[in-house]
């Protein structure tokens, strides 16, 4: 089920809401209306599976983080 952001044009409100089918229209939490909202383009939040034994990172796993000991994701900075 996909969760997609939203903007109520008449009060300015800018929310998420969890859409289950065509039929299901979401409403802003502010002013509770349904029939002026604009999608938002947002970022799709991605999982993050496995680790290198340092913790979580928020760098980037593909490319590196570009420090010169970085190697394709194996990242020696911040750890």
């Amino acid at each position: 089920m996909p969760l997609y952001e939203y903007r109520c044009e008449p009060c300015g409100e800018t929310f998420e809401a969890l859409v289950r089918s065509a039929e299901d229209r979401p409403r802003c939490p502010r002013c509770g209306r349904s029939e002026a909202l604009t999608k938002q383009i947002s970022v799709p939040a991605a999982a993050q599976t496995g680790t290198s034994g340092r913790g979580s990172s928020l760098l980037p796993m593909a490319g590196g983080c570009g420090a010169p000991a970085c190697c394709g994701g194996g990242c020696a900075v911040g750890g």
